[in-house]
């Protein structure tokens, strides 16, 4: 790109220097054709006599003349075609310095489509570009502040509540074998949803920061998803729920990181359980073509509001009427399941309307993180 500005540019600079010689040899031309005129005026003022001017000097002092009016003709016309860049190098200038004082909505104005438009749509585009990372970084320092609330929230709630029981357990003599029990029970509860929300954490953190080693190897996507639903049937039992698994071949291949793909699905058909239970059935459809395979997991339980879809793989994101005890979750299943699909140069999006809740992945069977 550099190369062909300064070759273009330094054809700009030819092509005017060529104009304004063709301007001085005209106008020479014209001189030399009236050179007579010039020499009967330099008669009658008596300057020189008939003789003088038929002489070698007259003719030097003539030569030196036209080459002093071609200089001042070429400087004259060149200085004329090269006299806009400068006021346009001086508008660049301005608009730089009114960059780095932060005047981000400067514009450039773009005149031609040469290679000078070309600089003024880049310093506009620097300009855009600076307000983009400004507003990125907001929304970063936004993102980081609910991250840290609701780790805190999130963190503190089962916390409290183990506390809580503990306490109770400890400072209580009257109450009974079958209150401890059930008090023991809840702790237990909370502690394990207090490790589940920490794991989550620590597999986001290193997911996020590149700090995971993928062990890419070749799966069979299909035995893989038997594995998982048939690992889930307790939850779909307790949570009196059926599961169907199609696929349009009985094998398909493709190459990935077996423990962060099980991981990925396991999150999204967990997710289907809680919150399909109304539906009485979640669908694991997979679909293998020659370069992708597509796996859609439908649940029909309670319909995801159109306006809330686009941020339910942010972390910490729960739709509204789902944040329970009931349902639980650390907010954080769906976030991970789109960063180990990104890790492995796929696509994940979800749907939901009244024909059920899908989540669709898409991954490429030939997968190769030399490529990424």
């Amino acid at each position: 790109m550099k190369s062909n500005f300064q070759t273009r540019f330094k054809k700009q600079v030819l092509k005017n220097i060529i104009v304004s010689g063709v301007i001085t040899g005209v106008a020479e031309f014209f001189l030399v054709m009236n050179l007579t005129i010039i020499k009967r005026i330099l008669e009658i003022r008596n300057y020189y006599n008939k003789a003088s001017l038929e002489s070698g000097s007259v003719n030097l002092i003539a030569a030196m003349f036209l080459v002093l009016i071609g200089i001042i003709i070429f400087s004259i016309s060149f200085f004329v075609l090269e006299n806009w860049k400068i006021s346009f190098i001086t508008d660049v200038y301005h608009g730089i310095r009114r960059l780095a004082d932060g005047d981000l909505d400067t514009h450039v104005e773009i005149v031609g489509d040469d290679e000078f438009a070309e600089i003024a749509l880049e310093v506009n585009h620097l300009g855009e570009k600076i307000k983009d990372l400004i507003e990125k970084e907001r929304k970063s320092e936004k993102t980081k502040h609910e991250l840290i609330t609701n780790i805190a929230h999130d963190l503190r709630t089962p916390l409290t509540s183990i506390i809580g029981y503990v306490e109770l357990l400890h400072t209580n003599d009257m109450l009974t074998d079958e209150q401890r029990k059930q008090y023991t029970a809840i702790v237990l509860t909370k502690a394990k949803r207090l490790e589940s929300l920490i794991e989550d954490l620590f597999g986001l953190t290193k997911l996020n920061y590149g700090k995971i080693t993928m062990n890419i190897e070749q799966i069979d996507i299909v035995k893989l998803l038997e594995q998982l639903l048939e690992e889930a049937y307790p939850s779909f039992m307790e949570n009196d729920l059926d599961y169907e698994l199609q696929t349009n071949e009985n094998r398909i291949l493709i190459n990935g990181d077996g423990n962060l793909l099980a991981r990925l699905f396991d999150n999204i058909i967990s997710n289907a359980i809680k919150y399909g239970k109304d539906g009485k059935k979640v669908q694991v459809i997979i679909i293998g073509e020659e370069k992708y395979v597509t796996v859609r997991i439908i649940n029909f339980g309670k319909i995801i509001p159109e306006e809330e879809l686009p941020y339910i793989f942010d972390k910490f994101y729960r739709v509204e009427q789902s944040r329970s005890e009931e349902t639980g979750g650390t907010g954080l299943g769906l976030a991970i399941a789109k960063d180990i699909t990104e890790l492995h140069g796929g696509t994940i999006y979800a749907e939901s309307s009244l024909k059920g809740t899908e989540f669709i992945v898409k991954l490429v069977r030939d997968f190769d993180i030399d490529q990424e």
